[in-house]
């Protein structure tokens, strides 16, 4: 059972959470605040904590701070009623991995810890597998059956990005500034080719496609079997 740490200071709404988690099959652990949530941290292995931004002793700002000072990949979604973008800015530049605000919907907030647990198994073992289709990050191969096949590093990146989050909707702009560096000069243009390229490499292959969005950007579809 997957463990999820609760940082909340609030009495009802951490009530709430922890009902939410032992309905989405997952074992909550409760802190009252930031320094409570360290305890427990130093303790028991987290797969995933829910941070409320406005805790004492240690706010939620500071816990993430800590966290990814120390190098600790543990997936962060924060649940909080602070909705400005500054705040949210403020997260996700200290190293959040989600952001939610209250009152929270709680099969939405389910469906969100699955994906952030399936993209942290993704990361751990620096694989991806569709079908007969893996990808090895380490290597950057991709093995389709028998075949093995190596692709140009921005290639691999592109696919590998795409098929970590199938039918997630990936813009242009989000996978220029997250593969390509920012200091580039290629333009979003650059994106278009390189997915020709893989769709054309991979048109026969049985265990997904890349879909363009209109007017949005491209998404991987898993094909069914």
């Amino acid at each position: 059972m997957f463990r999820v740490l609760i940082a909340e200071d609030d009495d009802k709404a951490r009530k709430l959470l922890e009902r939410a988690m032992y309905d989405g099959g997952y074992e909550p652990l409760l802190a009252r605040d930031g320094a409570e949530a360290l305890e427990i941290l130093d303790r028991k292995y987290v797969d995933v904590i829910l941070l409320d931004l406005m805790m004492p002793k240690v706010d939620g700002f500071s816990l993430i701070d800590q966290l990814r000072r120390v190098n600790s990949e543990i997936p962060i979604i924060v649940v909080t009623a602070r909705q400005s973008m500054e705040d949210k800015k403020r997260c996700f530049q200290l190293g959040a991995d989600d952001y939610m605000t209250k009152p929270l919907d709680q099969e939405e907030l389910l469906l969100r810890i699955s994906a952030l647990l399936r993209r942290a198994k993704i990361s751990a073992e620096h694989r991806i597998e569709i079908g007969n289709t893996k990808l090895l990050y380490d290597s950057q191969l991709i093995v389709t059956g028998e075949e093995t096949i190596e692709l140009p590093p921005k290639e691999f990146l592109l696919l590998y990005k795409l098929l970590s989050t199938p039918n997630k909707i990936f813009t242009r702009r989000q996978l220029m500034d997250e593969i390509w560096d920012l200091d580039s000069e290629s333009d979003e243009r650059t994106v278009v080719v390189h997915v020709n390229r893989l769709r054309e490499r991979f048109r026969d292959n049985p265990d997904f496609r890349i879909v363009t969005v209109r007017g949005l950007g491209y998404k991987a579809v898993k094909e069914e079997a």
